[in-house]
């Protein structure tokens, strides 16, 4: 009998289960069965589908998926999991999705006396391996603290954002702003290698200086100094979390300038680089408008 199912086993995903694999018994699913059969070697069961996923016994099922239309396919579709799901059972969507479509389909489950919670994590997929992601999770009190049981094996940094919804749209708001804080750092570090800065020494002084961050204290030394590394996490990926975020903004008629220009700006980005490229390669775009290049190969 498998305590916890498990259903998208992408980057992000599959880290995420191998944290949860070393003190639940797991049943997993995913599209790609390559991705499923790394993870029985591990040690967990396989699905032949969402809803095997509830036939194995889970009352608590994880879903990580690229989108909220795929949760909902998983949990509602031909096959998906909600039908087979027992009563009192617990969905707990760790997708980066819609706060607007997450509270309709905890709506949905509710009709079946199964609850939802949204618990997005922030901190890539190195953060996943390493047990350190921050989760932020959407949904009442006593819902939040039976998820936490579980969650707390993937990381001890879980924090209860608020009800239904409130998950994701912290997740969302934070990517809008890393996303800003990200197109403000590129921009600078092409401007001080056109300056005449050595990239390295620039990263070095600004992770001790107020524009410090992330970005500059993680992504600059690690990824794209020493030649645009991929840190996982696509360039796709992000613009839709920033069309999201502009969405809900919209939604609830509150301005967000910089998160506009930042969602443009990715949008510019995948338009020229290509759908399929990794977030380090934004920096290009502002080494073509500054004709510099950012990686110590450039500066020597």
């Amino acid at each position: 009998m498998a305590e916890v199912g498990f259903i998208g086993l992408g980057n992000m995903g599959a880290a995420l289960a191998r944290r949860l694999l070393r003190q639940h018994r797991l049943c997993v699913w995913d599209l790609n069965p390559e991705a499923v059969g790394r993870l029985r070697k591990e040690g967990a069961a396989a699905a032949n589908g969402p809803a095997g996923v509830a036939a194995a016994g889970a009352n608590m099922v994880v879903t990580c998926l690229p989108t909220s239309a795929e949760v909902e396919e998983v949990l509602f579709g031909e096959g998906g999991v909600a039908a087979s799901l027992s009563s009192g059972s617990l969905v707990v969507d760790m997708t980066t999705g819609d706060p607007l479509a997450t509270t309709r389909m905890a709506a949905r489950l509710a009709e079946r006396d199964v609850g939802l919670v949204d618990a997005p994590v922030s901190g890539g997929v190195a953060g996943a391996r390493k047990g350190s992601v921050a989760i932020m999770v959407g949904g009442p009190q006593a819902r939040y603290e039976r998820a936490r049981t579980v969650l707390e094996t993937i990381s001890p940094n879980v924090f209860h954002a608020g009800d239904i919804g409130a998950g994701h749209a912290m997740k969302l708001i934070n990517n809008m702003i890393s996303s800003c804080a990200r197109i403000a750092t590129f921009e600078g570090l092409a401007l001080a290698v056109k300056a005449g800065l050595d990239p390295r020494r620039f990263a070095d002084i600004l992770s001790k200086c107020t524009g410090r961050g992330y970005v500059a204290d993680t992504t600059l030394p690690d990824y794209v100094i020493p030649g645009r590394r991929d840190q996982g996490f696509g360039l796709a990926l992000m613009y839709k979390d920033l069309t999201l975020a502009t969405g809900l903004a919209q939604e609830l008629k509150v301005p967000v300038t910089a998160g506009a220009h930042a969602r443009e700006l990715f949008r510019r980005a995948l338009n020229e680089l290509g759908d399929d490229v990794d977030i380090t390669q934004l920096v290009r775009i502002f080494e073509c408008a500054a004709s510099v290049d950012v990686t110590e190969r450039g500066a020597q």
